[in-house]
């Protein structure tokens, strides 16, 4: 994440910018839940079908799977998150 102040029209407005990979592929939750495991680190290798992430949704744990092989690029959630449908929880390149 980077950190910038942009001033419009005299009006300082601090914002950030994350830095994404051209081509990372996000891998985003397809429900609310609990995350109860996190089975892959940054920079990882990952083959299609590998889980990625345990999540937790009406009392059954669903694998997370990579839709593609890849490397992990970035690891959005933490077990014990709580994330809604469409939040991202993994990024592959």
């Amino acid at each position: 994440m980077k950190y910038y102040t942009i001033t419009v029209n005299g009006v300082a407005y601090s914002v950030s910018v994350e830095e994404t990979a051209a081509g990372a592929v996000a891998v985003k939750a397809p429900m609310p839940g609990n995350i109860l495991d996190v089975k892959v680190k940054p920079g990882a290798s990952v083959k299609a079908g590998d889980a990625l992430v345990v999540l937790e949704a009406m009392k059954m744990e669903n694998e997370i799977v990579a839709p593609q092989d890849g490397t992990v690029a970035t690891i959005d959630v933490n077990k014990g998150d709580v994330v809604n449908s469409g939040d991202t929880l993994v990024t592959l390149n």
